[in-house]
């Protein structure tokens, strides 16, 4: 008798949370929507909007962007070093630049920059955006005739795109660069090699997977932080909790990309 009462009061709270799970996204699919007719109407751009996104852009991107190359330019070569002997090893050796290109620009990097760009921009501004809520500027800035997500939201969105698109592409190129003086040291007797090889990784698929992905990456690390900051919360759910399933849906879209990625690259 216990056992089914409470069996039956189970099915009632695993509904009940289920159903705000599927609201909870709904409502951050349809403000990101939201957010990009926005980006994309000229009407939005006006000179204080334009002076936010700078601001942010600036903000958001100078900050780490030394910090982040250097750590995949020191992460470059210690994996070029270990595959490299390993390949070595085992008589690999013409495989091996085509292996660390292959984990670190197509893989490794772009995922980091959207990680390092939801943990020290997005998902504070996120956080800003709540106490500027919170504090009454949304209902004064609509009682003064603008749309908040134009003032507040949109430049802390194209801002996050900006930093985490710039981030992967800076270490990209770096992570190339040095992954080749690695191999071949400063000489260019490898570079032809190095070209074929290059172009054999990167052909048209890849290149446009790779493309997408970092896009798709910059879209969820600056959209799912924001937009679940703006979530009403639902009674008895503290903002530590709202926010850590916000970073939660963050995390989850950012793995279902991954894999995405994974089967078009190598299936």
């Amino acid at each position: 008798m216990a056992s089914a009462k409470l069996a039956t009061g189970a099915a009632p709270r695993w509904g009940s949370a289920f159903l705000a799970w599927v609201v909870a996204w709904v409502r951050v699919v349809w403000l990101g929507a939201v957010l990009g007719v926005l980006a994309l109407s000229p009407s939005s751009w006006r000179a204080p909007t334009r002076s936010a996104l700078a601001r942010h852009a600036y903000t958001d991107t100078a900050p780490i962007l030394a910090g982040f190359t250097l750590l995949s330019a020191l992460l470059t070569l210690v994996i070029t070093r270990i595959v490299v002997v390993t390949a070595q090893s085992y008589g690999l050796s013409q495989y091996a630049l085509e292996m660390v290109i292959r984990v670190l620009v197509l893989e490794l990097i772009p995922l980091g920059a959207a990680l390092v760009v939801a943990l020290r921009c997005t998902i504070p501004n996120g956080a800003a955006l709540a106490g500027l809520r919170r504090r009454g500027r949304f209902t004064a800035l609509a009682g003064a005739g603008q749309d908040p997500l134009v003032v507040e939201v949109l430049p802390r969105m194209v801002a996050g795109i900006f930093s985490t698109v710039t981030l992967a592409a800076l270490s990209s190129v770096v992570g190339m660069v040095l992954a080749y003086l690695a191999v071949y040291g400063f000489t260019e007797a490898g570079l032809a090699a190095y070209s074929r090889m290059f172009g054999r990784v990167f052909d048209g698929t890849v290149s446009l997977i790779f493309i997408l992905k970092t896009f798709f990456f910059s879209l969820a690390v600056s959209i799912i932080p924001l937009a679940s900051s703006l979530l009403d919360l639902r009674p008895g759910t503290s903002r530590e909790a709202a926010a850590l399933q916000g970073l939660v849906r963050m995390f989850a879209v950012l793995l279902v990309l991954e894999a995405v990625s994974l089967v078009g690259n190598y299936y």
